[in-house]
């Protein structure tokens, strides 16, 4: 076959550098999410303002508070007082609904003249400057977000930090102030205070009318360590005016009094020589406890249950002082991730979609339950939840929150196998609320989605090493893959035949190795989990079943370009009548009459594979004829992924068009496209790409990898779309999670804690790469330096501590090492192994901060 051309060049795909920096009309899009893992979340928007707040168990895509913006005021000696808000000029449109360009951010004040925005989850920097104006400014905006600690990841707080410089020749007293406005529940009880204690100067904003589980009842609070700091509580109303009068007009400074309005403003004061700069912080924190369900019961009113943050702490300034208590820890945990993960020499285009998609942790997609159970949406859109549950077949493809906060992910895994499994395995992929609400079985279970979660417990074994945890769970493990031999694989031959609901929202009947390689996956995963729990009789059953599903799709379904499906138009019959008749009701295809709708026949499906790609993670081995493997995602490249979509048809929902880059979902190259192909067929979407892309570089494909990447974050420059929101069904979609196997097959990571082994094949810099990782006991820093005849492997822990026993590294020819942990001379032996050298310890090694391992080998 001869090579697609990529309209990119090396250094496009392959360089390092830094993250992009944001301008002009690229600021348009950009909302950049602040708050904690399951706590909603406010966006810092392109030019410096907030916008989205989404803090009250909703989501609120474009809800804006009144008067809530930053600003500077400046006075010198014999000079009137001056003032610019902390933004860039406005940009999107200036049209809101005919009447006006809008005013709630402060837009009909002054503004600096220029502006840039760079992120680099988790943290946002805005840059602002302005010749006429003797102050420029800098802000860094962040939340805690921090591998393994998922209380400190999980606080309803935004950190705004401005930095100010007099960059003129006078001295100046500057004033930087942050302004809120409440609209916490009726308006009669709202309530603005000023506080102060534990170091820290407050405006706390509440309502004294909503009490209990109302899920109005709520707090909102701007609080700042500095010393010099003061609160005017409530302006003398909520018009603007007599605001920029105080601010600009009035001698007294600052305003001392108290109005009836409902903003108010948090300042601090500092006196700036000129070249002197300060840093100011703002801690923002919410606090809205009672999350109600999205259906009512019978007499109209909301369920609701207390959000795991409001058991933590009992109001917004109960998370303030929290936070200001341990702000420098807090920023110097959220820092050392960051720095620690851009250190790595990834391209800079890969690094961009790995840390980008970890944004959607903290946005609405999220929920943390009362006892700190993990759930999510599929993603949210603008004002409600999409497609609640944790719906097994999108999170399926999310693979950052395993690695980065393992014990949430095992809590997904114990509550849905709790409350969604019936006795025979049939488990409902979306998991109701309240927690303890049983699923049930009026709609088909998702094939691809259960599969996924067996093959997810061997992943969370993997990354934790908890026995007693396996143990636990082992038994709803083997229901939910067994119940396969129920009606999916009923004549238990290792293949699929029967109706396989997928996350395409359709059933696929017979044969495919969508479906069929998860199944693989699945029977192999589970295999290695029964040999180690000693259920060999099992293990043998799950092995012989993979290989004949693996025998037969390599001659069946395999084209000699590509796995296809064998359509089998009875495959729904042996189910209950309820889901039966789901199937019959689709009903028939006008090119192929024998067939149901939405199937795909001889199409070339773009995540066919997604067994095989969590096999490369997890290092399950080849599931099919690897030459099969190969040729089959090089055609999916070839066919699927479009450098230009200007001529492509959309059917239904367009995620790409125009000049744009794109995976398609499937394609018919062969032809015998059906008349009602599955209806999602012509779509693009970004988390299939990026499982796609990250398992084409797992077979060496780096280049092609990267070139679906790229072509999915040039979709995302915030000119037409948001950089920090990846939307499918919905906002900051869950499926894009998979944009961490980027990091795995880049880096080759391999891991077990039950073997105590660490496995790393860099597929990019070898002779000097460095890249993030993260397990569940520690995270940090692997490196390697080839120089001539010599090899060095370090290995260090920044957080935690990893424990190895072996050590294996894609460096051959090499066979002498010696190693030191710390200052600590330690014992090892080398092992040729295929592919490079496996370094065994004679005891054990432990890997903690500031005691490093060094291996070199000649």
């Amino acid at each position: 076959m001869a090579k697609k051309s990529i309209p990119y060049s090396r250094e496009d795909l392959l360089g390092m550098g830094p993250q992009r920096t944001y301008t002009g009309r690229q600021l348009d899009e950009i909302a950049f999410p602040l708050g904690g893992i399951g706590t909603g979340s406010v966006s810092l928007g392109g030019w410096g303002q907030l916008r989205d707040w989404e803090i009250q168990n909703r989501p609120a895509k474009g809800r804006t508070l009144p008067n809530a913006f930053f600003l500077v005021r400046i006075a010198g000696k014999g000079q009137a007082a001056r003032a610019k808000v902390l933004q860039g000029p406005k940009g999107g449109s200036y049209n809101r609904g005919g009447h006006t360009a809008g005013h709630e951010t402060g837009e009909g004040l002054p503004h600096f003249r220029e502006v840039s925005f760079r992120g680099e989850f988790p943290f946002a920097h805005v840059a602002l400057r302005d010749e006429g104006f003797p102050i420029e400014a800098n802000l860094v905006a962040w939340s805690p977000f921090i591998p393994l600690n998922d209380f400190d990841s999980s606080i309803p707080v935004a950190v705004l930090m401005y930095t100010v410089r007099n960059c003129g020749d006078t001295p100046l007293r500057v004033s930087v102030m942050g302004n809120l406005y409440n609209d916490i529940g009726e308006a009669a009880g709202r309530t603005n205070k000023s506080r102060r204690a534990g170091g820290l100067t407050g405006l706390v904003l509440g309502n004294t009318q909503h009490e209990g589980a109302d899920p109005r009842r709520g707090s909102l609070a701007l609080a700042t360590p500095a010393a010099t700091a003061w609160v005017w509580p409530s302006w003398h109303d909520d018009r603007i005016l007599k605001f920029w009068e105080a601010v600009t007009e009035k001698e007294s400074w600052p305003p001392v009094r108290q109005g009836t309005g409902h903003s108010g403003t948090l300042g601090v004061e500092v006196e700036l020589l000129p070249g002197q700069k300060a840093t100011i912080p703002f801690i923002l924190t919410w606090h809205f406890p009672n999350y109600p369900h999205w259906s009512r019961t019978e007499d109209g009113q909301p369920v609701t249950w207390e959000n795991w943050y409001a058991t933590q702490w009992e109001d917004a300034w109960a998370v303030g002082r929290y936070v200001g208590k341990n702000l420098e820890r807090l920023l110097g945990d959220t820092k050392l991730f960051h720095d620690t993960l851009f250190a790595s020499t990834l391209p800079a285009v890969a690094l961009d979609a790995i840390s980008s998609q970890l944004s959607i942790l903290r946005t609405n997609t999220c929920l943390r339950l009362t006892d700190g159970t993990f759930y999510g949406f599929e993603g949210c859109s603008d004002t409600v939840g999409c497609c609640e549950g944790t719906c097994t077949h999108v999170w399926n493809y999310a693979q950052a929150l395993p690695y980065l906060f393992p014990a949430l992910q095992r809590s997904v895994r114990q509550a849905e196998w709790a409350n969604s499994m019936q006795d025979d395995g049939f488990v409902c992929f979306r998991m109701p609320l309240p927690l303890g609400t049983r699923g049930g079985t009026g709609f088909h279970p998702a094939a691809d989605g259960q599969m996924g979660t067996v093959i997810q417990v061997y992943r969370e074994w993997l990354i934790s090493g908890d026995d007693e945890w396996l143990r636990g769970i082992w038994p709803s493990c083997v229901k939910a893959l067994e119940f396969a031999w129920k009606y999916w694989d009923a004549d238990r031959d290792g293949v699929m035949e029967g109706m396989q609901h997928n996350t395409y929202d359709m059933e696929f009947l017979g044969p495919n190795t969508m479906m069929g390689s998860l199944y693989l996956a699945a029977l192999t995963s589970a295999a290695k989990l029964a040999d180690h729990l000693g259920d060999t009789e099992r293990a043998e059953t799950y092995r012989r079943l993979a290989a004949q599903g693996a025998a037969f799709s390599d001659e069946k379904l395999f084209n000699g370009r590509y796995y296809e499906q064998i359509v089998n138009p009875t495959a729904h019959e042996c189910w209950p009548d309820n889901l039966r008749q789901l199937s019959i009701d689709h009903g028939m295809d006008d090119k192929f009459p024998d067939w149901p709708r939405w199937q795909f026949g001889k199409g070339c499906l773009s995540d066919q594979l997604i067994g095989q790609w969590y096999a490369e993670m997890l290092g399950l081995g080849k599931l099919y004829n690897g030459k099969h493997v190969r040729k089959t995602l090089q055609s999916i490249f070839r066919y699927n992924w479009k450098p230009d979509l200007t001529d492509h048809f959309c059917s239904l929902r367009v995620y790409a068009l125009n000049d744009e880059a794109g995976l398609l979902i499937a394609s018919w190259p062969l032809g015998g496209r059906p008349g009602y192909p599955f209806w999602f067929a012509d779509e693009v979407w970004c988390g299939i790409e990026y499982q796609v892309a990250s398992h084409l570089i797992y077979e060496g494909m780096v280049e092609e990898g990267l070139a679906i990447v790229k072509g999915v974050r040039d979709r995302h420059t915030g000119e037409r779309r948001n950089p920090w929101d990846e939307f499918e069904c919905g906002h900051h979609y869950a499926r894009s999670l998979a944009s961490y196997a980027l990091l795995t097959a880049l880096s080759g990571f391999s891991y077990s804690a039950p073997d105590k082994r660490l496995g790393m094949a860099p597929r990019v810099q070898p002779e000097d790469f460095r890249s993030f990782f993260c397990v569940g006991s520690g995270w940090g820093t692997y490196a390697q330096k080839v120089s001539g005849r010599q090899a060095t492997v370090t290995v260090e822990v920044a957080s935690g501590s990893l424990t190895l026993a072996r050590l294996d590294v894609a460096l051959k020819g090499k066979r002498k090492p010696t190693a030191m942990l710390g200052e600590t001379a330690v014992r090892l032996k080398a092992e040729k192994v295929k592919g490079g050298v496996s370094l065994s310890f004679a005891e054990p090694v432990t890997i903690t901060p500031g005691k490093p391992l060094r291996v070199t080998l000649t």
